[in-house]
């Protein structure tokens, strides 16, 4: 039987306590990191820490350069010797963001600490061989930071040496306490460095174009923020950044990256837009907090954040108000199925920030909120950092999201299509941790379901999962998940295929390249599909690697009845192959265009993949469609390229 009394404490009745963090939670002073392939990342490192490098997939090369607080290297950091110049590191630096991941910030941090890789002393660990979740631990001797880089370099289409992300733990020696958190790296060369200190606000001048950064340095720390034309203020005309207006316009809670991602004053001006938010986590329905608030539940003259603005804006002449409306910056509140508004800590981690970019001249304003009476500062108070950069910087719009609930945040990507489908549209859309169009300015999804049926169109299916199945059990790992009989499939062909569970439960639907006599390639719709292979892979001790190639591999699929048509003219075959022609249903094979460089392609039905490595897409993009013009019904964009069959069009994500 449930016992349902309360707990009942002994002795006299004792005094009651604001629950905080520390009490709450315990402080474990572990953190983790995720490298991504062709990726790098800096940390810092404090004497005593353990530092654990975890290869998470598989195979993947990894480079350790450990440097002092004076930009010395030395591994001695670790307590080991270098065996290594770090020529992986050095050669993902200088490939910049065509290869690399966050190379721009890597590097000028990097400068920052006068760090010269010319002479840098490196460790490499593992090897093309190594299984995954093979781990190396190594111990801090003093303070300094280290870079981990997982270099890899290009992926051919028909090869399988891609590069896979790596895992990083660090237990602390010392428990990292709010405002012990180093402020993190510039995105770029910061026009205005400004410190918004603990229950305070600050005011600032943001020039139209520019970048605005708010960065919570400690984490859970909310911020709200606020802004006005600045040509309306020289004329007295006092117009805020209006949330309702915003909402409104925008169909959303709040703004966002992609196509929801403006904030309007009353007039419907707009001000700015949302870049970048690694949290996707804030509120626009409450007020910054007020002297009233806290002088209704019993803490007058407790400090406010409608105060702080009004002492900030004084000096832009701004007039006070009682209270403001405001975007509160990683305030995590929700309406309840009873049309209640509540609050909880924030979501928000050390260093997460949101990108604004500047669409007009503005004046600003960010809080540190003085809550500490709620959960909505995570029961400490802490600081909050604002920079800005020059709108000559170039930073791509991106979200955080999680491929599973305990894997690491990554922010969006555009694919490797992205600089032509640009020109042609900016209604996109987050697919995966990818931005892909909607709809194209010119036509709809009629159109597109209508050239897809009756001529061709061309869609960018980048965020389609790949994953590379190698060793001597892969045929048996895939014939183990797979329905189809994996063992009648010869070198070169593809076939379709369902991933289940072993009740018989689907997972996901893919298509299966093999590739080699243990060498296959697994393309399906979600990441967990490479997650469930090395779990029965690790389940049944076979040996055999899954790694992804998703970032590698960007392909267009160009569809329709007139695809193969238009493709004979385009892809040119080694001898020993057969033609476009001469295949009913064409396998897998290489092809090039010219000097386009080379691709897989295959052609199903009336379907044809156009595959290639994301270094060589802007080339194979020159050659697949070099003069896109508007032509037909309704302003429909049509290829009218006169050496492909006529009429074919660029389609959004929307798949007939």
């Amino acid at each position: 039987m449930l016992d349902l009394y309360p707990r009942v404490n002994p002795g006299p009745p004792r005094p009651s306590r604001i629950l905080t963090a520390s009490s709450a939670l315990p402080a474990t002073g572990s953190e983790r990191y995720e490298v991504q392939g062709n990726g790098a990342t800096l940390i810092r490192v404090g004497a005593g820490d353990r530092v654990t490098v975890i290869n998470t997939e598989g195979g993947q090369r990894v480079e350790l350069v450990a440097a002092d607080g004076n930009g010395r290297i030395d591994a001695g950091l670790l307590g080991v010797v270098p065996n290594s110049d770090a020529g992986g590191l050095k050669a993902l630096l200088a490939a910049g963001p065509r290869l690399g991941s966050g190379m721009g910030g890597l590097r000028l941090g990097l400068e920052r600490r006068g760090i010269d890789l010319a002479k840098a002393g490196a460790v490499a660990l593992f090897g093309t061989e190594t299984a995954a979740g093979t781990e190396e631990t190594f111990t801090a001797t003093r303070d300094g930071v280290l870079v981990v880089a997982a270099p890899g370099g290009d992926m051919t289409p028909d090869g399988q040496e891609t590069a896979t992300p790596v895992g990083v733990r660090v237990q602390r020696s010392a428990l990292m306490t709010v405002k012990g958190f180093e402020l993190p790296d510039p995105l770029a060369d910061p026009v205005l460095d400004l410190r918004v200190k603990s229950a305070t606000a600050r005011a600032y001048f943001v020039k139209a174009g520019d970048y605005i950064q708010v960065i919570d340095v400690d984490g859970r720390q909310c911020t709200d923020f606020q802004a006005f034309a600045a040509r309306k203020l020289d004329k007295g005309i006092e117009h805020a950044l209006d949330v309702t207006t915003s909402r409104t316009l925008m169909g959303h809670a709040y703004s966002m990256p992609g196509l929801h991602s403006k904030y309007y004053d009353q007039d419907m001006l707009p001000l700015l837009e949302v870049v970048q938010d690694t949290v996707g986590r804030h509120d626009a329905f409450a007020m910054a907090c007020a002297a009233k608030y806290y002088d209704d539940i019993g803490y007058p003259g407790h400090p406010n954040c409608s105060d702080n603005f009004n002492g900030a804006l004084a000096e832009f002449n701004v007039s006070g108000r009682p209270g403001w409306m405001a975007v509160n910056l990683f305030f995590n509140t929700g309406i309840d199925a009873h049309g209640v508004l509540y609050s909880d800590e924030p979501w928000s981690r050390p260093g997460d920030y949101v990108l604004f970019r500047a669409l007009t001249d503005l004046v600003c304003v960010s809080s540190a909120c003085p809550d500490d009476t709620t959960p909505a500062n995570g029961w400490y108070l802490s600081d909050i950092h604002v920079r800005t950069y020059s709108g000559a910087e170039k930073f791509s719009r991106a979200i955080a999201w999680r491929a599973t609930p305990d894997s690491e945040p990554k922010m969006t990507k555009d694919t490797a299509f992205s600089e032509r489908t640009g020109a042609l549209t900016r209604n996109v859309v987050e697919y995966k941790g990818y931005w892909l169009p909607q709809v194209y300015s010119s036509n709809g999804a009629i159109e597109e379901y209508w050239a897809c049926r009756e001529k061709a169109v061309v869609l960018d299916l980048s965020p389609l999962r790949k994953f590379e199945v190698t060793g001597p059990d892969a045929e048996a790992l895939m014939q183990w998940t797979l329905t189809r009989d994996v063992k009648k499939l010869s070198v070169g062909q593809v076939v379709y295929s369902a991933m289940c569970y072993e009740h018989g439960g689907m997972i996901d639907d893919g298509t299966l390249f093999r590739l080699g006599r243990d060498n296959f390639r697994w393309i399906g719709g979600d990441d967990y599909g490479g997650i469930w292979l090395r779990e029965q892979a690790e389940k049944l001790s076979l040996k055999v690697m899954v790694r992804s190639s998703t970032d590698q591999l960007h392909n267009l699929a160009v569809q329709g009845p007139n695809s193969r048509k238009i493709m004979r003219r385009m892809i040119w075959t080694a001898p020993h192959q057969p033609t476009v022609e001469e295949r009913g249903v064409v396998p897998l094979y290489r092809g090039a265009r010219g000097r386009a460089g080379r691709g897989a392609g295959r052609c199903v039905a009336d379907g044809l993949y156009r595959r290639a490595w994301g270094s060589r897409c802007s080339a194979i993009r020159r050659t697949a469609a070099p003069s896109m013009t508007r032509c037909g019904s309704m302003g429909a964009i049509w290829a009218c390229v006169p050496w492909v069959w006529p009429r074919w069009t660029w389609c959004g994500s929307r798949r007939g």
